[in-house]
């Protein structure tokens, strides 16, 4: 997630000129009340150490200081993010693992050893000094600039650098003095603005790897387990399904040819029944196949596969299908499995009487997402629980990328929403 920029309005687009301008009235403003918010945060401490050792109170000041802290380093990331037009996450405090005091106190320690926290105060700090030095710079050129003309006022000496007297003759000579404030000034945006991106962008760039690793981990996870899911599922269907048939089958056909001889009618009888098993076995196959790999999605495309899959279902579906072309595959297949087995689901377990499929293709934070609804009017009450149909689900959409959303208040309607990246 990226910051929303805090800025003067079109700081991050202006032009040079005009970025120079904003750079040099932060520094101005950070420069004149910086120094005072600094000074406080110092009596802050001060004030939090020494009251420390009456009973602990001093504790509590110190955890609203770094609060406070905090909030100083959230401001100054969204400030150099909003004026420089970089990218940045902001600071967030730190979130509980648990209940209890001691998992609080946890969390006050890991915000206190927050290395982004830390180095948005230094580029805070930084800004201040940068800006205090501004003024002075500032104010000395405007400064000589007005004693350039001391000739016209008719004195005959003004002060000059360190204080020193020179003849008024020579004052024209310090609106060189003033130019060098100036370049003073306009340097120190510059660098203000090479130190701060660098901190404020390396912290944003840190970010961005840490939560790329983390969606990375999260998606091998959710394949690991949507691989076990589905593991599982096979053996179970093959176990209490497919297996017990094709034994009958076998039994069935040594019954026959036990009988053949003797009451070759009866052998016939099982014989039919045999066949009549094993085409059995053949269909409930070809379902687990069709679990595993729809070769029609390849084929023909997520429209028609989903079309044979409502016409499949045991309740009414109705799809609202509205799609230009081909997807990337795995956003295709997450999105048909994650379809079939919600089907599948609400045909055991819901009770309803029709559903409704709407899928669509929409764009957020301006990357295209394969989305798709599945809604019933069933009893309600659906539950992610371990290993069940819906932890398949979010299994294959979280390998995918994606996400997925629950809503099934008891009484019903349930709603399930899926969202795929499906860029190219």
């Amino acid at each position: 997630m990226t910051s929303t920029p805090w800025n003067l309005p079109g700081t991050a687009t202006a032009r040079p000129p005009l970025k120079l301008g904003y750079t040099l009235l932060h520094l101005a403003l950070l420069g004149s009340f910086g120094t005072i918010v600094l000074t406080l945060f110092a009596a802050w401490l001060a004030v939090g150490i020494g009251l420390t050792p009456i009973l602990g109170i001093g504790l509590i000041v110190l955890v609203g200081l770094l609060a406070a802290l905090f909030g100083l380093a959230r401001f100054e990331i969204l400030r150099i993010s909003g004026l420089y037009g970089i990218e940045a996450v902001p600071l967030s405090w730190p979130q509980r693992r648990g209940p209890g005091f001691g998992e609080y106190v946890r969390s006050v320690g890991r915000a206190l050893s927050s290395g982004r926290m830390w180095a948005a105060v230094g580029s805070f700090v930084i800004s201040c000094l940068f800006g205090a030095i501004l003024l002075g710079a500032l104010e000395s050129s405007v400064h000589f600039a007005v004693l350039s003309f001391a000739p016209l006022a008719g004195v005959e000496t003004v002060p000059g650098p360190l204080s020193w007297e020179i003849p008024a003759s020579q004052a024209p000579w310090m609106f060189l003095l003033a130019l060098a404030g100036a370049g003073v000034a306009v340097g120190l945006g510059f660098l203000h603005r090479s130190i701060t991106v660098g901190i404020i962008g390396s912290l944003a760039r840190e970010t961005e790897l840490t939560e790329r690793v983390r969606s990375t981990a999260v998606q091998r996870e959710g394949a690991v387990r949507a691989a076990e899911v589905e593991r599982t599922r096979i053996e179970r269907d093959l176990h209490d399904g497919v297996q017990p048939r094709l034994v009958s089958v076998a039994m069935t056909l040594g019954l026959a040819h036990q009988q053949i001889d003797e009451n070759p009618q009866k052998a016939k009888e099982l014989v039919a029944e045999a066949h009549a098993s094993t085409k059995s076995a053949i269909t409930e196959l070809r379902q687990l196949t069709r679990g595993i790999y729809a070769s029609v999605l390849d084929d023909r495309g997520l429209d028609a596969a989903l079309s044979a899959v409502a016409g499949r279902s045991h309740i009414p579906v109705q799809l609202d299908v509205l799609l230009e072309g081909r997807y990337p595959r795995v956003a295709e297949a997450a999105v048909y499995f994650a379809i079939a087995e919600a089907l599948t689901n609400a045909a055991k377990h819901s009770r309803a009487q029709r559903c409704l499929v709407t899928v669509r293709v929409r764009e957020t934070n301006g990357q295209p997402r394969l989305w798709a609804r599945i809604e019933d009017n069933g009893v309600g009450s659906a539950r992610i629980t371990p290993g069940g149909g819906l932890d398949g689900i979010n299994n294959r959409i979280v390998a995918a990328g994606g996400t997925l959303s629950l809503d099934s208040p008891a009484g019903g309607p349930t709603t399930l929403e899926v969202s795929v990246p499906c860029a190219y």
